[in-house]
């Protein structure tokens, strides 16, 4: 009898550790969405394989959609944490907004957030839209910032979306912000090859680029400063469920935030381009920035 108490005492005491265990894991368990482009899924990613390198388990549900799908979903708890974008979150809250600057944004991000949600400290990472020139046309003209285009606008083509002609981030805003009025401007696309092509062949000497694209690098263009905050910063950064947020799991997104720079995207853009895995290259970067084991 005594040893059969004993048995019982101790199968009582195995099941209530494995319990424990099991809601201690639940709690620090996370699912990781993404946006239907590979750089969301890259940045899901790696934010998946650093918190894994901790011990917390997760679980992706990659390429989910647009905004307008995945915000629902992580409002409704169908996923837990993405990666975003702060001026493209502002503005999909709060449409009216005037904030630009990195400050301001951050500034006014949390007060349209929605309650359940919160948005951790962002990485100094931005893909935003940008203006570009080739390295050689910006040393010949001396061009670093937007604003030093001032002398030479009247006799520069600029290029990009077709949109582009009419949008304040655009012809119009270029005018009125930096006061820059160009020798004309000519439709192409955004960040393509026909955009490209223009401003390798000095077709166009100013062009619309993003701020990630691969060909910054392998093209030697270069992404010109834009001190007036005409375009709105998009510094990357996680928005996760309030309910899931932990110490642990704030610690390990900050210190990827603290480290994930623009040209850390841009190159790792580079190889997704170049076919390599999204999961090759995501652990590299949580590797070679000492977030994991080698």
């Amino acid at each position: 009898m005594k040893l059969l108490q004993k048995f019982g005492i101790a199968a009582l005491v195995i099941t209530s550790n494995a319990l424990m265990c099991s809601a201690t894991y639940a709690a620090e368990s996370i699912t990781i969405g993404s946006a239907n482009f590979p750089e969301s899924q890259l940045l899901a990613t790696i934010y998946a394989s650093a918190l894994e390198a901790k011990g917390i388990h997760t679980e992706k549900k990659l390429s989910i959609g647009s905004r307008e799908v995945y915000m629902p979903a992580l409002l409704d708890g169908s996923i837990d944490l993405i990666p975003e974008y702060a001026g493209s979150v502002l503005l999909y809250f709060n449409k009216a907004t005037k904030a630009h600057s990195s400050t301001d944004v951050r500034s006014e991000l949390p007060k349209v957030l929605p309650g359940k949600l919160v948005a951790l400290p962002p990485s100094a990472a931005e893909d935003k839209g940008i203006l570009s020139m080739t390295e050689k046309t910006a040393n010949q003209y001396h061009v670093k910032d937007i604003s030093d285009l001032a002398p030479h606008a009247k006799d520069f083509v600029i290029g990009g979306p077709p949109e582009m002609k009419d949008r304040h981030e655009g012809v119009p805003g270029l005018s009125q912000v930096y006061g820059l009025n160009f020798k004309s401007f000519k439709a192409l696309d955004m960040g393509g090859p026909l955009t490209l092509n223009g401003l390798l062949h000095n077709q166009i000497q100013v062009s619309a680029l993003n701020s990630t694209q691969p060909e910054l690098k392998t093209k030697n263009l270069v992404a010109l400063t834009d001190s007036k905050n005409l375009y709105m910063s998009q510094n990357v950064f996680p928005l996760i469920a309030k309910s899931k947020l932990t110490p642990q799991i704030q610690t390990v997104l900050d210190s990827v935030s603290a480290q994930l720079t623009t040209s850390d995207l841009i190159s790792m853009n580079q190889r997704l381009t170049n076919l390599e895995p999204i999961d090759s290259v995501a652990k590299d970067w949580v590797r070679s920035h000492h977030l994991a084991d080698k």
